[in-house]
């Protein structure tokens, strides 16, 4: 992307991609936004004498936004980080870091839904381990600090509390945030603490992961396994924004925006994924599906024909079902880690738990539950090879477990279609 000179508001970073900020910020009312992509060398001059009202910073800029600044915020004093610049009306370039607001509106949010008290009624005077030390994980830890009374830790990769040493020096952690970009789309559901650990803190009450994108990142996988509460950081991200507009525009924004803003982008990138019994419908009804929302429609059967160049009953027969379970979870993580899709899978994808965490971390799982006696094997050489009602015993109860919804088939596309999108709500 060539830079950007002349903007109203922008987002200035190194390498920045797809961004929810111009979306937000168009509702917000700070537009036109632009993406501003710029190599180390032109940042400070950029800022200094660029056209624009008020600009968002991300890596690696933070730290030289907040020294380019003439008039400095307390919380940017005190961490030496800014992601938000405005112009002022006497020409000086003011620096606020809106991270911290918005940290703690995630973190507000997060005590209020999931666990019914407050930040402070949760958290003071217990431990935080924050995963990190660049800027936002400053951010989170003066948020914690100044406004909750936690005491922090930085977990790093060296230093003196290491992913290695975290449950020797910190099992008394009651919260954890994660500020590193492990597990940010597309390198997801990867999570920046092994299996395990989380088990072993006995006193942790919450796990946030200020990664917006995937919905459900490793780590908030992590804890969802073993029933700890957690978030990932749209909330974040969009409560930041609020403040920066804010501060973008001089006026106070009505506080219910970001609640619709949040339900807007979680309806336009969660996936709908499909599964249920061979036979059972999933890519008819997914295609009616995608055609109502408008969404891009994927089956993984025709994804793995394209992408292997033979079909999978072709495969199967060949190779073996193994062979083709391993290609399958190949093909379905790549598709499984985009948003906005719907995706029917084949009926033998929950027989390999790994299968599970990428379809979850973006997508709400609905199972299509045909009646058996309904359903053919032709062209199946699995369900001819074992039978249909041998592979109903097996999966059925897998099926209903990895399932958000169960829907009964309604004997045609169409309804089954419409029934799902009444369902979701999309």
């Amino acid at each position: 992307m060539a830079p950007v000179r002349e903007v109203t508001y922008g987002l200035l970073g190194r390498t920045l991609g797809h961004s929810w900020s111009p979306k937000i910020h168009a509702a917000l009312g700070s537009a036109p936004y632009q993406l501003i992509e710029l190599e180390p060398d032109e940042v400070t001059p950029y800022i200094r004498s660029g056209n624009w009202k008020g600009l968002n910073i991300t890596i690696p800029y933070k730290r030289v936004a907040a020294e380019a600044a003439d008039v400095r915020s307390p919380r940017v004093e005190a961490l030496g980080v800014a992601n938000a610049l405005v112009h002022l009306d006497d020409g000086r370039i003011f620096a606020d870091n809106t991270d911290v607001l918005g940290f703690s509106a995630l973190l507000e949010y997060f005590c209020r839904e999931r666990l019914e008290t407050t930040p402070r009624a949760m958290f003071a005077g217990k431990k935080a381990l924050v995963l990190g030390t660049g800027g936002a994980a400053q951010a989170v830890s003066y948020a914690l600090r100044e406004m909750v009374g936690c005491e922090v830790a930085f977990i790093s990769r060296s230093g003196a509390s290491t992913y290695e040493n975290l449950l020797e020096l910190h099992a008394d952690a009651a919260l954890i945030v994660n500020t590193t970009p492990v597990g940010m789309y597309p390198n997801c559901p990867a999570s920046p603490l092994k299996d395990g650990v989380l088990e072993q803190l006995p006193q942790l009450q919450g796990v946030l992961d200020v990664i917006y994108n995937p919905t459900r990142t490793g780590l908030c996988q992590q804890a969802e396994r073993v029933g700890i509460p957690a978030e990932s950081g749209l909330a974040m991200l969009v409560w930041q924004a609020v403040y920066a507009s804010e501060l973008f525009q001089g006026k106070d924004l009505d506080g219910s925006l970001a609640a619709r803003i949040i339900a807007d982008i979680t309806l336009e990138t969660g996936n709908v994924v499909l599964i249920g019994m061979p036979g059972a419908g999933k890519t008819s009804s997914g295609r009616a599906l995608a055609r109502m929302t408008r969404r891009p429609f994927i089956d993984l059967d025709d994804a793995f024909s394209v992408e292997t160049g033979i079909d999978p009953a072709t495969f199967i027969k060949t190779y073996g079902e193994d062979a083709f379970r391993e290609q399958e979870t190949a093909i379905l993580k790549g598709y499984a880690s985009r948003a906005g899709l719907v995706i029917a899978c084949g009926g033998g994808v929950v027989t390999r738990p790994e299968n599970y965490a990428p379809l979850h971390q973006n997508g709400t799982i609905v199972m299509i539950d045909r009646n058996l006696s309904e359903l053919s094997s032709k062209n199946r050489p699995i369900s001819q090879t074992r039978g249909i009602l041998k592979l109903a015993e097996e999966r059925m109860a897998l099926y209903r477990d990895w399932a958000d919804v169960v829907l009964p088939c309604t004997g045609s596309p169409a309804g089954d279609a419409e029934l799902i999108r009444r369902s979701l709500g999309l």
